[in-house]
């Protein structure tokens, strides 16, 4: 192997090692550019999801303050319950409007309760571990990961769900104190004894992880493509240098290096540079004199010896 290369040409050699450089740079910023832009596309998302998190916090208010004062003396009066009354219903209706469009159809919005009255609102396993956690460590806010589920991993985002007001208290203390509506809907077992500002489950948006890898797949690619474009750029801008600087010269000087072997002495190493080539040019030419004045005086004495 090393024999072979001793026997490339210049340019090949520094082709070698520049394409050597190139993978070795193509390689690290790739694994570099995976780390730092998979968390810039998980912040991205997490930064999108907490502005749908305070949307949907604001939905929660309205209907808490000016839907639900309006339909409560119904809530005695029909036969079945109005879900309109409740502020987690209207935030999951209105999340589900937003995701027909198609830049969030595949976000998912869940208001996972450990003792909920409706059963949808049912935390699983998973998620009664992230609200066990806001229980029992008040300074946590925000949990977010991946999740593993058989239609595939998610992210997930995930915020801590109080009881805000003492309205609340009417449908979740007692069943005593409960609208006969919601008791003839959902029964008199699930959804009581909540406690003002107590945590009971977690309010959670999630995403295919998918989306997360494939966007910052995306500009892994672009920005990787730049860096090659660049480099090849770079590669062919060396080539040009050294094919004008250094081969093209020396060449030259190699063929006049033979013209001057076979007893040419007419010809001249000129080189209009002070650099490596100047000084290979002068020193050329000193040797080119000296061989002249050497050859010259072989002559005279010849010549001399003849007489």
């Amino acid at each position: 192997m090393l024999i072979f290369f001793k026997n490339l040409k210049l340019g090949t050699k520094l082709n070698l090692l520049l394409l050597l450089i190139l993978l070795m740079i193509v390689t690290s910023s790739g694994i570099v550019l995976s780390i730092v832009l998979g968390k810039r596309a998980e912040q991205e998302v997490v930064n999108n999801a907490f502005v749908l998190l305070e949307t949907m916090t604001a939905v929660r208010e309205y209907t808490d303050t000016q839907i639900t004062p309006e339909l409560n003396p119904l809530l005695e009066q029909e036969d079945t319950f109005l879900p309109q009354t409740v502020p987690a219903y209207s935030a999951r209706e209105v999340f589900e409007n937003l995701r027909k469009r198609s830049q969030y159809n595949e976000l998912f919005y869940k208001e996972a309760v450990l003792n909920p009255t409706n059963p949808r609102d049912k935390a699983d396993d998973f998620e009664v571990n992230i609200i066990e956690r806001f229980q029992n460590q008040s300074s946590v806010k925000e949990i977010k990961g991946f999740r593993n589920l058989p239609s595939g991993q998610i992210f997930y985002v995930a915020r801590p769900l109080d009881v805000p007001s003492a309205s609340c208290l009417r449908c979740h203390s007692t069943p005593e104190a409960a609208p006969k509506s919601q008791l003839a809907t959902y029964g008199s077992e699930n959804g009581f004894n909540w406690k003002l500002n107590s945590i009971v489950g977690a309010r959670i948006i999630s995403v295919p992880a998918s989306t997360v890898f494939n966007e910052a797949r995306q500009l892994q690619v672009l920005v990787i493509g730049i860096l090659i474009a660049f480099l090849l750029g770079a590669i062919w801008l060396i080539n040009l240098f050294l094919k004008l600087a250094v081969t093209k010269p020396i060449k030259h000087m190699s063929q006049l290096s033979k013209q001057v072997s076979t007893g040419d002495m007419s010809v001249g190493f000129d080189y209009d540079s002070k650099d490596e080539i100047g000084i290979l040019a002068a020193s050329l030419n000193r040797m080119k004199i000296s061989l002249e004045m050497a050859m010259n005086l072989l002559r005279t004495e010849g010549k001399e010896g003849l007489d």
